[in-house]
């Protein structure tokens, strides 16, 4: 049987990450925990795509970051969302919207009666 938890679907980990973070400022770490947990467990968000991932959404304006003290007591980098990352999440939030009624068009058609 395959593990119940999944890779998040292609093309998501960003839109994803920018909804946390628009949630509330907080840690890579933080982030991975906060997905995995708003999913019930379904998504698994490693180090591994989750890093470049920021990298990436720090280089095209979408969130900052800063170094600060966690309840742990220990430094951590803290992402926040920025006005240009909350203006990607709104679009991205709109396509998927877009994107998932087609994919439900498509799962949920039926075979008109007298056709085969």
């Amino acid at each position: 049987m395959p593990d119940a938890r999944a890779d998040l679907v292609l093309g998501t980990l960003e839109m994803l990450v920018l909804k946390t973070l628009a949630l509330e400022p907080m840690h890579g770490w933080g982030i991975a925990q906060r997905i995995e947990q708003l999913s019930n467990d379904v998504f698994l968000v490693t180090q591994g795509s989750l890093y470049p991932a920021l990298v990436r959404m720090r280089r095209r304006g979408w969130i900052t970051s800063a170094w600060r003290t966690t309840e742990n007591n220990r430094r951590a980098r803290y992402y926040a969302l920025t006005t240009a990352g909350q203006k990607q999440l709104d679009a991205e939030r709109a396509e998927w919207r877009r994107a998932s009624g087609a994919v439900n068009g498509i799962l949920n058609a039926r075979l008109a009666p007298g056709t085969a």
